[in-house]
C-alpha cells in the first residue's frame, strides 16, 4: 500500500487529499493529492541530498498534517527509519528518547523548536515543552515555515531521490512508555507496518470519493490509497459536530472521549464509526448508532500490533458474560494466554522488537484476557490494575463493563490504600451530562449486587481524570481522587459525631 500510494496520488493530482474544518465547520482543502505527492518528492530529494541513506534514523518532531505524512512517505521511499518524537512529551522525556534513538537528522517544525524567546509563547499555546533540540542526536532542520531562531530550513537537492529500499528493514520507531532513565520504543519493520496498513484497509474498506474522518497515520494511508479524501477532526466539539454534518463521512475514527464530547454537542453520524485507544463501552457504541451511524465498532489495538481485534455494537450489546468483549482476532492475528492470564499476541503486523532488545514474535500485552467459546477475546483488565482486598485478587476489567448502565459515561474500579494495609475497592462512576444522580445510583444497584464478593466498598459519582493525547482514563489520578473523597467523607463523619457528643 505504501509502495503504491505515490502513484495513486499522481493519478488524480487535482482531487482533495487532506481536509480541515474552518471555525464554522466549513470544509477547507489543506492539500490536494498532487500537493502530497510533490511534498513527498521534495522531502525525499532533500533528505537524500543531506546524505541520508537506507537504514539511517530520521527524528520527526512535526505536528500531524500533510507535512508529517509527506515526511513519512519520503522516509519510506528512501528506506529510512523514522523515529516519531512527540513534541508534547516534555523536555526530560524527549531528551531521553533522542538519546536512545540517536537520529542522524531531526526534522522539526517551528512550533516544536522552543529554543529562543520568540518560541516560548508559541510553544505554550501548543502545549509543548521541549529542550533545545540541537546537540540531542543529529543536526536539526526546520520543516515548513522558518521563523527567527529556528534551525536552517530543509532544502531540496538538485536531483530526484532514488528509491532506497526494496528489502525489509526498520521503518518506524514509536515511543510508548518507560521512564526518562529507560524509555521504551517499539520498532516496526517495513513488513509489519505494511501488514498493519493492509489489515486496516481490509477492515474499514474505504471507497474512493467519499471522505473519511480521522487524523492518524493508520487512517490516512489506507483512505488515500483507496482514493478517499481524509478530513482531520476539528478540536472543538461544536465545530466537529458541524464538520460531521457537512462532510457526511463514509467512516469516522474518533477516540471515546471525543465521541462523548461530540454526542454531548449534538453530533449526528453517518456510515461506520470506529473508536479505540481507550475503553469503549457497549453503551457508548449504542449512543453512536442512535445518533445515526450505520455501524459502531470498538477496535482493540496496541502500538505493537495495530489493529488486533474489533467488535461491532450489536455483538457487544448482546454479550452477557463478565469482562469486556473485544471481538475475534483479526485475520492473521494469533492469541494465547500465559499461565498468569496475560494476553499474548502475534501476527504479520506485530512489531519486530523494542529498541535495544532482541526480537520476540509474541507481544506481552499487559492485559489479562481469555478466549470465549466462540474464539473471541474478552478483556479482564490490566495486569497492573489488579486490586488486592482481603486476600482476594480483583481484576477491575471483569466488572467495569457492567457499570456502564444508561446515564454512565465512564466507570472505573480502583483500589484505595486503607489504614490497615489492605485496599478498599471504590467504583468511580462518571455520569453523562444531565443525568439524575439519584436515579443513577438506583440503576447501579443491580450490577453492584451481581458483583458478589467483588462488590465495591463505596461508589463515587465524579468526573474521571483523563491523560495523554488519546485522553485515556487515568487510574492513578482516579485513585488519588477517590482517596481524597474518602478522607473528606471520613472527616465529615468524625466532625458530625463530635458535634453530636457535645
Amino acid at each position: 500500500m505504501l509502495d503504491t500510494l505515490h502513484a495513486a496520488l499522481r493519478r488524480d493530482p487535482h482531487l482533495p487529499a487532506v481536509l480541515v474544518a474552518g471555525p464554522t465547520g466549513r470544509t477547507l482543502v489543506r492539500a490536494t493529492r498532487g500537493d502530497l505527492a510533490d511534498l513527498a518528492d521534495h522531502y525525499a530529494a532533500a533528505l537524500h541530498h543531506r546524505g541520508l541513506r537506507p537504514g539511517d534514523t530520521l527524528g520527526v518532531a512535526v505536528r500531524p498534517g500533510p507535512r508529517a505524512l509527506a515526511v513519512l512517505l519520503a522516509a519510506w521511499r528512501l528506506g529510512l527509519r523514522a523515529a516519531v518524537l512527540d513534541p508534547g512529551a516534555g523536555p526530560d522525556v524527549l531528551r531521553a528518547r533522542l538519546a536512545l534513538a540517536r537520529p542522524d537528522l531531526v526534522l522539526a517544525d517551528a512550533a516544536a523548536q522552543a529554543v529562543a524567546g520568540w518560541a516560548r509563547p508559541l510553544a505554550r499555546r501548543a502545549r509543548l515543552a521541549l529542550p533545545d533540540l540541537a546537540g540531542l542526536g543529529g543536526p536539526v532542520v526546520t520543516l515548513g515555515p522558518r521563523l527567527p531562531g529556528c534551525a536552517p530550513a530543509l532544502r531540496a537537492g538538485p536531483h530526484p531521490a532514488p528509491r532506497g529500499a526494496d528489502h525489509d528493514g526498520d521503518a518506524v520507531v514509536v515511543f510508548t512508555s518507560g521512564t526518562t532513565s529507560r524509555p521504551r520504543a517499539v520498532v516496526h519493520s517495513r513488513a509489519s507496518l505494511a501488514a498493519g496498513m493492509a489489515t486496516v484497509g481490509d477492515l474499514v474498506r474505504p471507497a474512493a470519493g467519499r471522505p473519511v474522518l480521522g487524523g492518524t497515520f493508520f487512517v490516512l494511508v489506507p483512505a488515500l490509497a483507496a482514493g478517499a479524501p481524509v478530513a482531520l477532526p476539528a478540536r472543538a466539539p461544536r465545530v466537529l459536530t458541524r464538520q460531521l454534518a457537512r462532510l457526511r463521512p463514509q467512516a469516522s475514527y474518533l477516540t471515546p472521549p471525543r465521541l462523548r464530547a461530540a454526542l454531548t454537542a449534538g453530533a449526528r453520524f453517518t456510515g461506520r464509526v470506529w473508536t479505540g485507544s481507550a475503553p469503549a463501552s457497549a453503551a457508548l457504541l449504542t449512543r453512536v448508532k442512535q445518533a445515526g451511524a450505520a455501524e459502531a465498532w470498538g477496535v482493540y489495538a496496541l502500538t505493537e500490533l495495530f489493529p488486533a481485534a474489533a467488535v461491532e455494537q450489536a455483538a457487544k450489546a448482546e454479550y452477557e458474560g463478565t469482562g469486556d468483549l473485544l471481538g475475534a482476532p483479526l485475520p492473521g492475528v494469533e492469541a494465547r494466554t500465559a499461565d498468569s492470564g496475560e494476553l499474548l499476541l502475534t501476527g504479520p503486523g506485530a512489531r519486530h522488537r523494542c529498541l535495544g532488545e532482541e526480537p520476540d514474535p509474541w507481544i506481552a500485552t499487559g492485559d489479562r484476557a481469555h478466549l470465549d467459546a466462540r474464539g473471541r477475546l474478552v478483556l479482564e483488565g490490566r495486569m497492573k490494575d489488579m486490586v488486592l482486598r482481603r486476600a482476594e485478587n480483583i481484576y477491575p476489567g471483569l466488572y467495569e463493563p457492567a457499570l456502564h448502565v444508561p446515564g454512565v459515561d465512564l466507570a472505573l474500579l480502583v483500589g484505595v490504600p486503607a489504614p490497615d494495609g489492605d485496599e478498599q475497592l471504590v467504583a468511580v462512576v462518571q455520569p453523562s451530562p444531565g443525568t439524575d444522580r439519584r436515579r443513577l445510583r438506583g440503576a447501579l444497584e443491580g450490577p453492584l449486587r451481581r458483583m458478589g464478593t467483588a462488590r465495591p466498598d463505596a461508589v463515587l459519582l465524579a468526573d474521571i481524570p483523563l491523560s495523554g493525547r488519546s485522553r485515556k482514563p487515568d487510574r492513578a489520578a482516579t485513585v488519588l481522587l477517590a482517596a481524597g473523597r474518602r478522607r473528606e467523607t471520613a472527616g465529615r463523619a468524625m466532625a458530625g459525631r463530635a458535634t453530636a457528643g457535645r
